[in-house]
């Protein structure tokens, strides 16, 4: 091959690389919370959270407006669960202004609207079960959680802690979608309307399980 040949493919090569790269599905989430990041997000669960213990747990923090947070609560005699969303009136994390010039607030003397419904023991544990494979197979043991200048998705599955980006690909982005899902059905008025939701969710926890399955 002649020296000419061996460049055009060397440049085809690396042409081709980011391609590969462009192709992977990659959880932006580590364990814990990002650094800077903690003490925003124990206010914000402490206000809305409280002293629930949520089997499965999911906080917004974004770069501006109110924060929440989405639980799924097991029920004492093993009957259907409770789905409750909760969010502040104001933002938790604010920034006030004085003579004495701005500084930063956590306001967790708020009353949260919260709202819930009773969400079939069956999805609600294999929701907790696919959350639970799904983040424990796109995020390696020894990975922490990153500082992004973004919003901040805390994810909390039987006591353990995955914080980063919104998932945009793959199995984290149907895992939420059917957070958004679970956010919707909890402001539901229409109890008519909840069996379609549930079997909508079912179904996309049989796609959850076949991308998981094709990783």
């Amino acid at each position: 091959m002649t020296g000419a040949g061996r460049a055009l493919l060397l440049a085809l090569a690396l042409s081709a690389a980011p391609l590969v790269h462009a192709d992977e599905c990659v959880l932006q989430l580590g364990h814990g919370w990002p650094p800077a990041t903690e003490n925003h997000g124990n206010a914000v669960e402490t206000l809305l959270v409280g002293a629930n213990q949520p089997a499965l747990q999911l906080t917004w923090l974004p770069l501006r407006g109110a924060e929440s947070a989405l639980m799924l609560v097991a029920a004492a005699d093993g009957g259907a669960w409770t789905l409750r969303h909760a969010r502040p009136p104001e933002r938790v994390d604010h920034l006030e202004t004085s003579a004495n010039g701005i500084r930063r607030v956590l306001l967790t003397d708020q009353q949260p609207e919260v709202l819930e419904v009773a969400i079939p023991a069956a999805l609600a544990a294999r929701l907790v079960e696919s959350w639970k494979r799904t983040l424990q197979a796109g995020v390696a043991a020894d990975r922490g959680a990153q500082f992004h200048d973004d919003e901040v998705l805390s994810f909390v599955v039987d006591g353990a802690r995955f914080s980063g980006l919104a998932p945009d690909c793959g199995a984290g982005e149907l895992m939420l979608e059917q957070a958004e899902a679970l956010v919707d059905a909890a402001d539901e008025g229409d109890p008519d309307d909840f069996q379609e939701r549930w079997d909508d969710l079912w179904k996309s926890l049989d796609e959850l399980d076949e991308e998981l399955a094709a990783n």
